[in-house]
């Protein structure tokens, strides 16, 4: 579902709305198909520079219009929405399709997988377009692949920005991982009663 800004953006912060990019990791952001290599990781900037294409866009290799975006976060966030940016002239995605916390997908695993949510795309080149998430599973989101299989008919598929609204968990992935750890009891670290002359015992 494409729903329209509600609001004027000139009263409203729109840029805070969608800062999730402040969250992705963008040095492990990558894409398959793309034309350029590495060109993928200008596509998430500040709101306010979406329609700007001054440090670059995602385009596909020429006759191929698949692309595959995989988008690691630095902590688990919670994803409401997506906003996609497409370029004119029929190179604009015509379908997106999501998957979570599942990494190196790639082309034949997302036309076999069965993906979390799917969308129909307009050519939102005026960036005032954004895609609801049914928000219930989009919840502890690690790790972010959208699939863009086709566009509207040009011989190349390019994006000019991803902009994701949500929320993000004050633990980062790291962190989190170090609890999960803790967490699992260490025999070494529990001592038996008759080391201790308490009434602990042993942990198995």
């Amino acid at each position: 579902m494409a729903c329209l800004h509600d609001h004027s953006c000139e009263d409203h912060d729109c840029s805070s709305d969608w800062s999730l990019y402040k969250h992705i990791d963008i040095p492990k952001v990558s894409a398959l198909n793309e034309a350029v290599p590495g060109s993928v990781k200008s596509v998430f900037k500040a709101w306010e520079q979406r329609l700007s294409s001054s440090e670059g866009f995602l385009e596909s290799n020429e006759g191929d219009p698949e692309l595959i975006v995989f988008i690691p976060f630095t902590s688990d966030v919670k994803i409401k929405s997506i906003s996609i940016v497409g370029g004119a002239d029929g190179t604009s995605p015509i379908k997106m399709r999501a998957f979570i916390n599942r990494e190196g997908i790639d082309f034949s695993d997302a036309q076999s997988m069965q993906a979390v949510q799917e969308w129909d795309l307009a050519e939102n080149l005026q960036g005032v377009l954004e895609y609801q998430t049914r928000y219930s599973r989009f919840q502890g989101v690690g790790n972010l692949t959208l699939h863009f299989p086709d566009n509207y008919g040009g011989d190349t598929s390019r994006i000019q920005y991803i902009g994701l609204k949500g929320e993000a968990t004050q633990l980062k992935r790291d962190v989190v991982a170090t609890i999960v750890y803790e967490l699992m009891p260490n025999p070494s670290d529990h001592k038996t009663k008759s080391e201790t002359g308490g009434g602990m015992s042993h942990v198995e």
